[in-house]
């Protein structure tokens, strides 16, 4: 492995300069999504989020959507179970916490299985995949008491949100341990002219976190392209959660190679000729 998690479900300091690199952690959506389109129970996705850990992963993200189009809850307590057997790996579930997310924080806890993140999402029911970052100060007083509640129970919680300065102080003043800033719009200008402006506005997001003891995630179409380049750029990340782009590669080069090839790009963007 690259680096283990801080100690603790609910540490949340960046890294310090020159220790841990940033970790990864593997979405596992897409897989319950071809799964479902039968009836067989293949490929599993249980079996890919072990494989991905075996690979070297530092976690596993899912997001079990009402509608369970992708992962369904027997996938979450099943992947809950497995982590027992990796202790030193992270459990990250994102959704809304407005809709069922937090009947898993209060059953896994009730159950006494690992969950060491909570990346609060703000999707409709029906939304196609995660667009946007919560508002300030519109979200801050809904989103309050489901803080609470996960804290409560030892959970970490992230909010997915836009690449915005001004934000950061909000999403702390409320509880939230970390962001996880939605990368989308860097991957969309990563070919063009607008890529630079793109990156800055990350980094002036992630100094305004880092400055405030708020910790940084990253994650939305990060690829094997874009990663390096993004985590070069962009101040003290602590974690990048890594779905769509990781289960198309691994169509072609399998799970193992896959991750693998997603370390060596986070351990390109941390060698020292890329950071002198």
């Amino acid at each position: 492995m690259i680096a283990l998690f801080h100690s603790g479900p609910r540490s949340h300091l960046p890294h310090p300069p020159g220790t841990l690199k940033t970790v990864l952690s593997v979405n596992v959506n897409k897989v319950a999504l071809l799964r479902n389109t039968r009836h067989l129970d293949i490929p599993s996705v249980l079996r890919a989020a072990e494989l991905c850990l075996q690979a070297g992963a530092h976690g596993i993200t899912v997001h079990p959507r009402p509608d369970e189009r992708h992962v369904r809850a027997d996938d979450v307590y099943e992947i809950a179970a497995m982590m027992k057997d990796w202790p030193h790996c992270e459990f990250n579930i994102e959704g809304n916490p407005l809709q069922n997310l937090m009947h898993f924080v209060r059953d896994l806890s009730a159950r006494g299985l690992p969950l060491h993140q909570c990346t609060f999402v703000p999707d409709s029911e029906d939304q196609f995949t995660s667009d946007h970052g919560w508002s300030f100060p519109q979200d801050a007083e809904r989103l309050r008491p489901h803080i609470e509640y996960a804290h409560a129970r030892g959970v970490r919680v992230s909010l997915f949100m836009d690449p915005i300065p001004e934000t950061m102080a909000a999403a702390k003043a409320i509880g939230a341990d970390r962001v996880e800033l939605y990368t989308e719009s860097y991957a969309r200008k990563w070919s063009g002219p607008e890529k630079n402006k793109a990156l800055d506005h990350f980094a002036q997001t992630a100094r305004a976190a880092i400055a405030i003891n708020l910790g940084v995630n990253a994650g939305h179409d990060l690829n094997r392209d874009n990663l390096a380049e993004f985590l070069r750029a962009v101040p003290g990340v602590l974690e990048v959660s890594i779905g769509h782009a990781l289960i198309a590669d691994a169509l072609e080069l399998g799970y193992a190679a896959t991750v693998k090839e997603y370390l060596r790009c986070i351990n390109e963007a941390f060698a020292p000729a890329a950071v002198a």
